[in-house]
């Protein structure tokens, strides 16, 4: 019996520490007396989300917890009411979210788009390529190095969509599974003269340093990346501020945020406004 009970407090203590580490703050802004947890992939990584809660926690006296995950994860802490709000790229499950009412206020922010890059000289072939399908049936049937990030994140959702419009099921040695976030995987593709489906907004920040890779595809109106905002429904504990964020991302203020961010460090900009993005939201 007490091998029973330790055993059972040993899984709770695990499942406790699980869901701690689920929710750890990445990086936190601001330092008002409004606590609120946004989960997000690559807006964060490349800072936008930073500028935005600059702005947004000054007139709300707010602290934002920046949880870093990718799109499947951050939907799933918002479904487990671990993070008040997210930022995602995966509109199927989005809508699923809606429509199984664990998720409330779906807005249109923005979109990039994904670039599937590769060593300069393209031993696949894809800069020749008809569509992103076309250009992925290139590399499995050239067996070229591809990195898959395999991390259920909105941009793994979208290259298995295209695998699947290709009719390859990916397999082999030439199939990386990295497990890691969009800039690594990005630099993992450089180190082994590999292929790699990015989004323009890594590629903005990070092209610089991928002296191997250059960009060999783009321009299928698949490979356009619309995000979304969620909240949590109506009484959970910090609905009515997520929704006032969702809100501020919607704004003129916001959307000129969006618009320009990167402008400055890059000389171009990393995202398109909901204005652009909404001819490509389905």
């Amino acid at each position: 019996m007490k091998k029973i009970v330790l055993c059972s407090l040993m899984l709770f203590l695990m499942v406790s520490v699980a869901s701690a580490a689920d929710v750890v703050c990445k990086k936190s802004y601001g330092s008002g007396n409004n606590v609120y947890k946004v989960a997000t992939g690559s807006p964060g990584e490349l800072g936008l989300l930073k500028v935005l809660a600059d702005a947004f926690n000054a007139k709300h006296d707010a602290t934002m917890c920046w949880v870093k995950a990718g799109s499947g994860k951050s939907l799933k802490l918002l479904k487990a009411g671990q993070v008040d709000a997210c930022m995602v790229h995966a509109p199927a499950a989005e809508k699923q979210a809606m429509k199984d009412g664990w998720a409330v206020g779906r807005t249109l922010i923005g979109s990039n788009e994904f670039y599937i890059v590769g060593p300069k000289n393209d031993p696949a072939g894809i800069a020749n390529a008809k569509s992103a399908a076309d250009a992925y049936a290139r590399i499995a049937k050239a067996k070229q190095p591809f990195m898959s990030r395999g991390d259920n994140s909105g941009t793994n959702k979208k290259e298995l969509a295209i695998w699947k419009q290709a009719s390859v099921v990916p397999a082999g040695d030439w199939y990386v599974i990295t497990k890691a976030f969009m800039m690594a995987t990005l630099k993992k593709a450089n180190a082994m003269n590999g292929y790699f489906m990015t989004d323009s907004s890594t590629w903005v920040a990070g092209k610089k340093d991928m002296g191997n890779l250059k960009v060999l595809f783009r321009g299928d109106p698949f490979l356009i990346n619309t995000y979304h905002a969620l909240a949590m429904p109506k009484g959970a504990p910090n609905h009515e501020l997520a929704m006032e964020f969702i809100k501020f991302l919607g704004s003129a203020e916001g959307q000129k945020i969006i618009g320009d961010y990167g402008k400055s460090m890059y000389g171009e900009a990393m995202y398109n406004d909901a204005v652009y993005a909404k001819q490509y939201d389905h």
